[in-house]
């Protein structure tokens, strides 16, 4: 947990992508966005390139990203690609890491599936919303190690979620093996897991030039929520009766959400910031968590201790295939 004064920036909460990059030239960056086909995936992806980054959109479907990459051919200074990437399959996070080459100046760990109705397991028997969020991303990190470190003053980025203020991780069940599956807790459980990947690469990585950070990207009406259906959307006040989607007003659109990530990902305000969490473009304050908690980061994604703990659980996770 940082002791040290939370950091501000003169973006408000509504600030888009774009605005957080004005001025700012990021040619020559070479960078990846994770589920950047769509959502505040590709309003990242936007942004970056519209700024002159490489960009490669790693997603399950490529063809998903057919509009992007239409919209910067040839349009320069950016460039946008497309690349498979499942990160439910650590075989195919392998995949995509044997075919990078060159340095990687920026990851943004945006990809993420939520509320999964009933207990599923990955490939390699994780539950399905943690090996999605987590530890397929924790892969594809620790595989790029080198391309990252490579580009020097290189950011990774966890798009994490408010929903892991109710819950720390389980150390003693993470697969849901024992105890009943509860979609939600699941779901909060990965995204803690989020913050604690940034947490245990910021300290393990900061002597090769790696910063890492998270981030809560607020709330956005994206296909993220798939997996909900009608009666429960309606019961959050976000689907009327005739089945059309509605933006509380509190909730952002998606070329708001994606600002954090591209603060964190490119800004030169926020170079060399590492080990942090941020939401509405500023410096999160560390709370205790709990079902009553409306803000910050929870002091449980914080914990070094934790982010070790979880580290060497991954890690063995990988080594033992």
């Amino acid at each position: 947990m940082t002791t040290e004064t939370r950091l501000t920036t003169p973006f408000t909460a509504r600030a888009t992508a774009a605005e957080i990059l004005d001025g700012v030239d990021l040619t020559g960056r070479r960078m990846i966005v994770t589920g950047g086909a769509s959502g505040i995936g590709a309003e990242t992806v936007r942004a970056l390139a519209g700024a002159g980054a490489e960009i490669t959109v790693a997603t399950r479907d490529p063809s998903n990203a057919a509009g992007l990459l239409a919209e910067f051919a040839g349009a320069g200074p950016g460039v946008v690609r497309a690349a498979g990437l499942d990160l439910a399959d650590l075989a195919s996070v392998d995949a995509f890491v044997a075919a990078w080459e060159g340095p990687l100046h920026a990851i943004v760990a945006n990809a993420g599936i939520m509320a999964v109705p009933s207990r599923q397991l990955t490939p390699q028997g994780w539950e399905l919303q943690l090996g999605t969020n987590y530890l397929g991303h924790f892969a594809l990190l620790r595989g790029l190690h080198d391309d990252l470190r490579a580009a020097g003053a290189a950011r990774v980025v966890v798009v994490s979620s408010g929903a892991h203020l109710r819950e720390a991780f389980d150390f003693d069940d993470p697969q849901f093996e024992r105890q009943p599956y509860e979609p939600w807790a699941a779901y909060g459980r990965s995204k803690t897991a989020d913050v604690l990947l940034a947490v245990g690469a910021a300290r393990r990585w900061a002597a090769d030039g790696i910063a890492a950070t998270a981030l809560n990207p607020g709330y956005v009406n994206t296909n993220l929520q798939r997996h909900l259906d009608d009666e429960t959307l309606r019961a959050y006040g976000v689907l009327d009766e005739a089945g059309n989607r509605i933006d509380l007003p509190y909730y952002k659109t998606p070329a708001q959400g994606a600002a954090t990530s591209v603060l964190l990902a490119a800004s030169p305000l926020l170079a060399g910031v590492t080990g942090r969490y941020f939401e509405d473009n500023q410096e999160a304050e560390v709370v205790a968590g709990g079902r009553e908690a409306t803000g910050g980061v929870a002091a449980h994604a914080m914990d070094q201790a934790a982010a070790d703990r979880l580290w060497t659980y991954a890690e063995r996770s990988l080594t033992s295939r």
